[in-house]
């Protein structure tokens, strides 16, 4: 998985790849600018369209000069808006590609800017080597900038924004943030949503080895980090090592819920999938789900399934003592979600029972009743997470925009698939069922959790390129099959 590092440890990295790869850091400058244009080109943006590129005194500006230089071998009209006063306070890097600009490129000052009614407007002022607060003319450049309204792209991250922290200043409101290599942390946050725009993370050739010597807790969940995860079964595989599992969960008007969670697991490749409920509610399964099987009164024999899935649709009342009892008898790694962490917010003695490696699933509202109440910040959200999964040795998924999976180890998982279509109801259901399956199938809880986020995620972005905001928690179901053909997974 890629590492998310820290703004300070950005020129490190720089500097270890530099070191490795025999490549100068103008050369790295170079091949950032490159990729960047090669999106760019692909967007088919009209080539008639203006385009200004506001440039900064730093490497970010360097890039913006870099850029300016390539889109104008691209037929595009550019020019340059220049954010500082001399040429002498750039960066090395900066002067050389400023040296090499083309003459018909158009430099303009601050004080004569005028934006066109239609174009583009590439950000390349400030990176992510901001710190301290905003001077005030930095603070009048990013207010002009946001008068703009046309199309905005921030090179790295949008200008003012810290790379680590929660901005409590002015910056940028980009409609697309190009972040190299690998997200910057605050591009991830929530509060942040309105500056970054769509995210792209472009690779732009940095050594593995670069990263070795630089340590964080945070990483990046990617496509290509799936595939090696997953179990690989044989012609000779038959349903009972595709896994047995048990679904405890629905009640009278939440039977929707459990239905949701065991199609789910079928589709994500259960061999047998038993649902636990009460008896007045079965014939709903049974109708639903002909596929799956039907239990209630007490749970029998719970060590005869290979994984359990507990509280989607449950409910809360009369259930803490078979909850408890379920506990003390199961030992193996567990999914908790909906009203199974209601009981557990509630009767926080239960905490202790989990067993090791269980997996939690709380949105953001069952987080605070599980965790505590933090307050609106993100990054507090995270540290509690944190703290949480390794005191209690379980793995913490906070659903939401970026999913993060906290480990019992101290390493916290950013999810990269997944958008904003998927808030919807029952959404939260098919991923209990999904982690259920591969921990049903002998994935460890670990691996359970990071393929159930990242197929969940990429199931939603596939069904929502024909449902958009009328997606629903079925078609999230129905798209699970074209993950495993989008990602090769036989």
């Amino acid at each position: 998985m890629q590492k998310i590092l820290s703004g300070s440890q950005v020129k490190e990295l720089d500097s270890q790849h530099v070191k490795l790869a025999g490549q100068s850091s103008h050369e790295l400058m170079e091949a950032a600018s490159q990729v960047f244009v090669k999106w760019f080109l692909n967007q088919g943006f009209p080539a008639h369209f203006p385009v200004q590129i506001a440039v900064g005194k730093g490497n970010n500006g360097g890039d913006g000069l870099a850029i300016a230089r390539l889109l104008h071998g691209h037929s595009f009209l550019v020019s340059i808006l220049k954010c500082f006063e001399s040429v002498d306070e750039m960066s090395s890097d900066a002067v050389l590609n400023f040296k090499v600009l083309p003459e018909s490129i158009r430099i303009i000052e601050f004080e004569d800017w005028n934006f066109p009614e239609k174009g583009i407007l590439i950000d390349a002022f400030l990176g992510v080597g901001l710190s301290g607060p905003l001077r005030s003319d930095a603070v009048k450049i990013i207010q002009k900038l946001n008068e703009y309204q046309g199309t905005v792209i921030s090179v790295d991250v949008p200008s003012g924004l810290p790379a680590d922290d929660i901005t409590k200043e002015q910056a940028v409101h980009a409609d697309f943030t190009i972040s190299f290599e690998f997200p910057k942390l605050s591009l991830l946050l929530p509060e942040h949503a309105g500056f970054v725009g769509e995210l792209v993370v472009l690779k732009i050739g940095v050594l593995d080895q670069a990263y070795d010597k630089l340590d964080t807790s945070f990483f990046f969940l990617e496509a290509q980090d799936i595939p090696p995860l997953h179990k690989v079964f044989n012609r000779f595989s038959y349903k009972g090592d595709m896994g047995k599992v048990l679904l405890i969960g629905g009640s009278p008007g939440k039977m929707g819920a459990l239905v949701l969670c065991a199609k789910s697991a079928l589709r994500t490749g259960s061999g047998l999938v038993t649902c636990h409920m009460e008896d007045s509610e079965r014939s709903i399964i049974q109708a639903a789900v002909p596929e799956a099987m039907a239990s209630w009164g007490l749970i029998p024999n719970p060590e005869f399934y290979d994984a359990v899935g507990i509280g989607p649709g449950w409910g809360t009342e009369n259930r803490v003592g078979l909850f408890r009892q379920f506990l003390l008898d199961f030992t193996r790694p567990i999914v908790v979600d909906a009203d199974g962490l209601n009981l557990l917010a509630r009767n926080p003695d239960l905490l202790s029972l989990l067993p090791k490696n269980a997996i939690l699933t709380p949105h953001i509202g069952e987080f605070r009743r599980l965790v505590g109440r933090p307050s609106e910040n993100h990054l507090e959200r995270l540290d509690m997470a944190k703290k949480f999964a390794v005191e209690y040795e379980v793995i913490l998924v906070l659903k939401g925009a970026n999913t993060v999976i906290s480990l019992p180890d101290g390493r916290q998982v950013v999810n990269s698939s997944g958008n904003k279509y998927m808030a919807t109801g029952g959404s939260g259901d098919v991923l209990t069922g999904m982690i259920t399956a591969y921990l049903g199938m002998g994935y460890s809880s670990e691996n359970a959790a990071l393929c159930g986020v990242y197929h969940h995620g990429l199931a939603g972005e596939i069904a929502s390129v024909s449902k958009r905001r009328s997606l629903i928690a079925g078609d999230i179901i129905d798209a699970i099959p074209e993950t495993y053909i989008q990602l090769n997974i036989s």
